[in-house]
């Protein structure tokens, strides 16, 4: 019996390369890897679900969950995680010191639903009290005008979102001062060319997302594999052989990077990195997998329901199937 022939669209990351160089393979599987960027990745999947396997947006896949259009089977195989404290960018020169100076103010996203936007306000009402409802969200394309949500979203009365003006970008409305912050995954273009009185709210986010971990435990979750879900029906064994390969993966780069013969990513001080990163959240700071993660996820899942994006509160056992959730042991 021959392997099937699957598509596979993940991100280039060193947890995925050991996969995507064929130094482990997945089950039963001949994969066709797709190296894109999550923005091509989630369009394209959510939209039209290209990929039988896909990186898939967290907080997207919550929305089409709890809209009953959920095209996507997820795996709790979390291929980006990031603490958001960096992801929100302020006009330096409005006065804005600290995170309840946000209260009242415009701040420009890409899209509501964006996992990095969930995350970064469940940072700010949890931790300094404000409310997605003391915002005025200002929505837009990043670096060029115009930008849809992948997926239609009905927000909560007291949510104000207005839609950024015709023919310019939230970098355009960021430099003229006309909004006063961008929270986004990725750094607006204004702040990577080092535009005056352009910064990040948090100066030191190290030292405030250690904190942050310290405090709550969480390692905020981004993205989740995602696959099919026709093809999972059809073949169950895939949700443990991915979950295996991606894990297998994973483990590989962990190795490499440990290595000290010879640095593996082009930036120095790798090694102090990482022993100061096992130091703070232990030798297994990046798990897959449900176990030692649920903290993690219903904080997200509540937060979610809360900012409007899900209507009623998604479990951890909706998300993911039963046989991604626990494993063989010896």
């Amino acid at each position: 019996m021959s392997n099937l022939k699957l598509s596979i669209a993940i991100g280039d990351y060193d947890r995925n390369r050991a996969l995507m160089d064929g130094r482990v393979q997945i089950d039963g599987v001949d994969p066709i890897f797709m190296a894109l960027s999550p923005e091509e990745m989630f369009f394209r999947a959510f939209r039209h679900q290209d990929f039988d396997i896909s990186e898939v947006s967290f907080a997207s896949q919550v929305v089409s969950l709890s809209q009953g259009t959920s095209k996507y089977q997820a795996l709790p195989i979390f291929l980006s995680r990031a603490f958001r404290h960096s992801a929100i960018y302020i006009r330096t020169d409005k006065g804005i010191d600290r995170p309840e100076k946000l209260i009242g103010r415009k701040i420009g996203i890409a899209e509501y639903q964006l996992s990095a936007n969930v995350w970064a306000r469940a940072i700010l009402e949890d931790e300094y009290g404000v409310k997605p409802a003391d915002i005025t969200w200002i929505r837009g394309g990043m670096n060029s005008a115009g930008r849809p949500e992948k997926i239609k979203i009905q927000l909560p009365d007291d949510v104000k979102m207005e839609l950024a003006p015709e023919g310019k970008s939230l970098n355009d409305l960021l430099l003229s001062g006309e909004i006063d912050g961008f929270i986004g995954p990725r750094s607006p273009k204004c702040f990577d060319e080092q535009k005056p009185n352009i910064g990040r709210l948090f100066g030191n986010t190290v030292d405030v997302a250690s904190s942050y971990w310290r405090k709550t435990g969480i390692f905020p979750i981004m993205h989740l594999l995602g696959i099919r879900r026709e093809v999972l029906e059809a073949h169950p064994f895939l949700a443990g052989a991915l979950m295996k390969s991606f894990s297998l993966s994973k483990r590989a780069a962990e190795t490499l990077l440990a290595d000290t013969s010879a640095t593996k990513v082009t930036i120095p001080f790798v090694e102090d990195h990482l022993f100061e990163a096992k130091k703070l959240m232990g030798e297994n700071f990046w798990s897959y997998g449900v176990s030692g993660n649920e903290i993690t996820l219903n904080t997200f899942l509540d937060h979610h329901h809360r900012q409007g994006l899900s209507s009623r509160r998604i479990t951890i056992e909706e998300l993911f199937p039963e046989n991604a959730m626990e494993s063989y042991s010896l």
